[in-house]
């Protein structure tokens, strides 16, 4: 017994065909969750490339077993672990902390049978908040309008507004001898409510991420699944996104809280930063 070896130990690695160490889990795999289940669970993972989280929050109110650990486990067998990485993307920064109110601003594009519609999207940075209007063009007049609109959606005061430098929002891209005297029209408006305007900078369009990103999510809610003949079709299903995702959508970036509980929650611990108490705001379609 120079090595202190067991004669067991021995005589089975003399017989063995295989130097490999065997996995020293069970022979048959157990789990709370069912085949479909499972199947189901890797199918949405394949299909909609959804983070761990966001799988949890979509599959947990059909499977009370179903928790962030056994979830992992469930696409770790099945080779579903990880996520394949774009290219493209860029190192996420964290944003500075700012209180409720401050709010980014921007405008996409959608497409319907009719032709292109603009998307005007408004995100409060600390929770999450979302305000959408569509429109036909996007002029400056409506993004003033898109703006006086806002304010009077949020019940809490907004004090500062992060823009890209379009022309719907400043003359920067205008030639330095083109650019007029005057204040632009949505600047104006943001002086006249008390709210500080910033824009990002050049060739910098990453600086107002965070909206690109809602821009993002909200496209494949909808024109990336599914299609509409017109204006009013995408419109009516735009509002019912806004819905879900203010007052009842968890976020992963809020602790898988909903936008319009910490929006509460700043007002039960600031309720100056408020216009009026939340409990009383009626929620609706946006029309």
């Amino acid at each position: 017994m120079q090595y202190n070896l067991n004669q067991k130990t021995v005589r089975y690695w003399k017989y063995a065909d295989t130097t490999a160490d065997k996995k020293s889990g069970p022979k048959i795999r157990r789990s709370v969750l069912s085949e479909l289940e499972q199947q189901a669970i890797c199918e949405v993972r394949r299909t909609l490339q959804l983070p761990l989280d966001d799988l949890l929050i979509v599959f947990k109110p059909n499977i009370p077993a179903l928790n962030r650990s056994n979830l992992h486990r469930c696409l770790q067998h099945h080779g579903l672990s990880r996520l394949p990485k774009d290219e493209n993307e860029r190192p996420k920064k964290r944003f500075k902390d700012y209180a409720i109110g401050y709010i980014h601003i921007d405008i996409t594009e959608l497409l319907t049978d009719t032709g292109k519609q603009y998307l005007f999207v408004a995100i409060d940075r600390a929770t999450k908040y979302l305000y959408i209007e569509l429109y036909e063009h996007m002029t400056m007049e409506h993004a003033v309008q898109f703006l006086r609109n806002l304010t009077k959606d949020c019940v809490f005061k907004i004090t500062h507004i992060l823009t890209d430098n379009g022309a719907q929002f400043t003359y920067k891209l205008l030639a330095e001898h083109l650019q007029p005297d005057r204040v632009p029209p949505f600047t104006n408006v943001c002086n006249t409510l008390g709210i500080e305007h910033r824009t990002t900078q050049f060739r910098h369009p990453w600086t107002n991420g965070q909206v690109e990103i809602t821009n993002k999510i909200i496209k494949q809610a909808t024109t990336k699944k599914y299609h509409y003949a017109n204006f009013e079709e995408l419109k009516q299903h735009l509002m019912t996104f806004l819905l879900y995702y203010n007052y009842q959508r968890p976020l992963k970036s809020l602790k898988l809280k909903i936008p319009w509980e910490l929006v509460q929650k700043w007002y039960d611990e600031k309720p100056s930063l408020f216009k009026e108490d939340p409990s009383l705001k009626i929620a609706g379609l946006n029309t």
